[in-house]
């Protein structure tokens, strides 16, 4: 089947990663690396971060929560301070290639967990100042669809939200490439029949989409 459609998660793809703050975060606070990762593998699909990301909770009840779910695991970490940190770097290079695969042809659509926008993030890139949550609107736009877990009610890796995105576009799973940072994610797609990239980097990114596309990407 051939491919028609690339879908974008958005933190740590079209942004560098977040784990990338979460570990100078760590640092500053004299924490183990990968502390934050440990708190949110765990219990991962009923935890603070799971319930924010479905919405199911406000950033004051996260806050108090991951502080919880952090002191169990034997440190103290409050929400707050993750979400401060979040928002990664927009990439220049993935933000060119989406505009030349538009231009190719292709059908370009954003899959994203994140949480409610408010006082602790703005907009769907979980950004901290307006002007971030600007440039993430500018970017959003080139999508012709996107998902946000907040809104959708439903987060990766739960195989519904990528089924929902493919009813929204009118296309197969085997029509779809699926990027995406975190393997647990990438899973599911890969099982339902997309053509994961695991993303690593800006540079492997656009190298392995470009490989499975056969288009030059920047």
């Amino acid at each position: 089947m051939p491919i028609t459609t690339v879908i974008f998660d958005f933190g740590g793809v079209i942004t560098a990663s977040p784990f990338e703050a979460f570990n100078r975060l760590e640092e500053e606070r004299g924490l183990p690396r990968d502390f934050v990762r440990r708190v949110n593998a765990a219990n991962p699909d009923d935890n603070a971060w799971a319930k924010f990301e479905r919405a199911e909770i406000d950033a004051a009840a996260f806050d108090r929560l991951f502080a919880d779910e952090a002191r169990a695991l034997g440190h103290e970490l409050e929400g707050e301070a993750v979400l401060a940190v979040i928002a990664g770097a927009v990439r220049p290079d993935m933000v060119t290639a989406l505009d030349t695969l538009k231009a190719k042809g292709f059908r370009i659509a954003c899959i994203t967990n994140n949480v409610p926008g408010g006082k602790a993030v703005k907009g769907a890139g979980m950004t901290r100042s307006e002007a971030a949550a600007n440039e993430v609107a500018r970017i959003m736009a080139r999508f012709e669809h996107v998902i946000e877990s907040s809104k959708a009610g439903v987060r990766k890796p739960d195989p519904a939200i990528y089924l929902m995105m493919c009813e929204r576009l009118g296309v197969e799973p085997g029509e779809c490439v699926y990027l995406d940072d975190l393997g647990i994610n990438c899973k599911p797609a890969s099982q339902l029949g997309m053509h994961a990239i695991k993303v690593t980097s800006g540079e492997q990114a656009l190298a392995d989409l470009s490989a499975v596309l056969g288009v030059e990407l920047p």
